[in-house]
């Protein structure tokens, strides 16, 4: 839990609505909450490999965002899970190599093209059926005061679709937080930031090195 553990790997955004602003914060942060809610894989009915969806900080499978679970002070803190079921190929591999031997032994001849195809999806299913989901939860704090969202993912490809999720089920529309648009909220125009003398160090001549060498072998 990054966000209460002091972790520092997070991206900053500004978010600022899409069209009103939501007159019943506590209302509009649960309705958002919920229409992106996490929902875990059906390994019976679908053959999904990925679910992803809100869920709250403290108990990564509750979605029913109570005020307490979700509301700490100006802080709406939740996370974004993501589960993935993946079977292994190695272990599809032998699966499928311990079939094809007690085929060949029972029919006096190795299974066909067709034969190991579909049996390797009898395989891949038996096999995904048993799977333990893979999950990872991203903590979310939004200031709901200041406007300011910190993302816990490193993954420039999780930020965008966490992003994507809270601008869809919020309607809100969210800034990077980088010194080019903060510069640009304080009215700090491109030319004003240049590097400074300072930042990239001052070139010295040849005379200026020679001269300081005289001196100090006049010394």
């Amino acid at each position: 839990m990054p966000v209460l553990s002091g972790a520092v790997t997070f991206s900053r955004f500004r978010s600022a609505p899409a069209g009103d602003a939501p007159s019943d914060t506590k209302r509009w942060l649960s309705k958002g909450l919920k229409s992106g809610h996490f929902e875990p894989i059906d390994l019976k009915k679908t053959e999904d490999e990925r679910a992803a969806g809100f869920v709250e900080l403290e108990n990564s499978d509750g979605t029913d965002f109570s005020t307490g679970s979700v509301l700490y002070g100006e802080y709406a803190l939740f996370g974004y899970r993501v589960d993935t079921v993946k079977v292994p190929a190695p272990v599809l591999k032998a699966e499928l190599s311990k079939w094809e031997k007690a085929f060949e032994k029972e029919n006096g001849r190795p299974p066909t093209r067709g034969e190991k195809s579909e049996n390797r999806a009898s395989i891949k299913h038996m096999l995904r059926q048993r799977a333990v989901p893979f999950t990872k939860v991203h903590d979310v704090s939004w200031n709901l005061k200041t406007n300011q969202v910190q993302l816990w993912a490193s993954s420039r490809k999780t930020v965008e679709e966490i992003l994507f999720a809270i601008e869809e089920s919020f309607d809100v529309k969210l800034q990077p937080l980088v010194p080019v648009s903060l510069a640009a909220e304080a009215g700090i125009s491109d030319e004003n930031l240049v590097p400074t003398p300072e930042l990239i160090g001052m070139e010295i001549s040849q005379s200026e090195i020679e001269s300081n060498e005289v001196s100090h072998g006049d010394a």
